[in-house]
């Protein structure tokens, strides 16, 4: 077997944005509101059929396909199927995005009927703007019967001036663990990567089109806001789920561009070939062309790429290598997976 090109997968969404994804994937730009696209996608968006799904150039469901061939696509039937273990998108916001949080995996498991909570990873690809930034993160203790109130009142003031906001830059790769608030600036065009779900509580809605009633899952506030962590940390603890790698170095083996924490939730590795071609293990993978033009080349055959596409590589492709002036993202499942989906918990191998 032989990666897949993707075709296009923008998603419309409650926030404004979307230009350099329709400029990175040669497409049209017909809303001011597609500032996602789902790469690779065996997740649906929540409450929307196959809304979220990628199809294959010939329109099958790439899901249908590795639920018919999971050994080929994954080296394992152990998972759910049709899973491919990871979510990965391309997020270009127009505006900050909400404040919200995402579900650990035992919430997941006790409320949702799902083995995934929703870690996810950002890695900067560009930023435009005064002062592009992310918010992850209380500053200090928030009490939950305040929140709840402020929630309620939509004070957006009061709960950005209590998280942590960090400065950005191209090739900044930030960890956002499941239960912990976040947003994301307007500006900050980033790779995302996750946990395969689509649970958002939003705990501020005013700034989108989304309401109070599609903001907690059904779950009503009070159960969702369970989900939430409300201690503070401390600027170091929030430094150690940042790593930043130099957008422009060049390396003839994969570079790392998440903390270690993020290993058993998912694995982003960036492959510029130096002057060798760059080695990569063999394991599905979302690949996404950032840049330049070049080859990749695995026990299947080979392919010849060019920015802006994005693969579906199959585990059947071996161990491959990509040759070239090549600018890729490799996005995996977690190490180990799909062993780490254990009673609703993330075990590190």
């Amino acid at each position: 077997m032989i990666p897949l090109l993707m075709p296009p997968n923008i998603l419309d969404h409650f926030y404004l944005g979307g230009e350099r994804i329709a400029e990175l994937r040669g497409t049209d730009m017909p809303s001011p509101r597609r500032p996602e696209e789902w790469l690779a996608a065996t997740t649906r968006r929540a409450g929307e059929g196959d809304t979220g799904l990628s199809r294959t150039p010939d329109g099958a469901l790439l899901r249908d396909l590795i639920a018919a061939d999971p050994i080929a696509w994954l080296g394992s039937d152990a998972g759910p199927s049709g899973d491919n273990g990871i979510l990965v998108k391309l997020l270009d916001p127009g505006q900050r995005l909400p404040v919200h949080v995402h579900p650990e995996r035992p919430f997941s498991v006790a409320h949702l009927d799902c083995p995934y909570g929703k870690t996810e990873a950002w890695y900067v690809l560009a930023t435009s703007g005064e002062q592009p930034s992310v918010w992850l993160g209380w500053t200090e203790d928030v009490d939950p019967a305040e929140l709840a109130e402020r929630i309620d009142a939509q004070d957006s003031e009061w709960m950005l001036s209590r998280m942590h906001r960090l400065d950005v830059k191209p090739g900044d790769g930030i960890l956002v663990p499941a239960g912990t608030t976040h947003a994301i600036g307007s500006g900050v065009f980033v790779a995302e990567v996750q946990e395969p779900t689509d649970f958002s509580i939003l705990l501020e809605w005013i700034v989108t089109t989304a309401t109070r009633e599609e903001s907690h899952l059904d779950l009503g506030f009070p159960l969702a806001l369970q989900a939430l962590n409300h201690h503070g940390w401390s600027a170091d603890e929030v430094a150690d789920l940042v790593l930043h790698t130099d957008p422009a170095r060049r390396s003839d083996l994969p570079i790392r561009l998440l903390p270690p924490q993020a290993d058993p939730f998912f694995l982003l590795h960036r492959v510029a070939p130096a002057a060798a071609a760059v080695p990569v293990d063999a394991g599905f993978a979302v690949v996404v062309v950032l840049d330049g033009s070049g080859t990749v080349s695995g026990t299947g055959g080979s392919l010849d790429v060019t920015r802006g596409q994005v693969l579906a590589v199959p585990h059947d492709f071996g161990d491959w290598t990509a040759s070239g002036a090549l600018d890729l993202v490799v996005c995996r499942p977690g190490a180990g997976w799909p062993a780490t989906l254990h009673h609703g918990t993330a075990v590190a191998q």
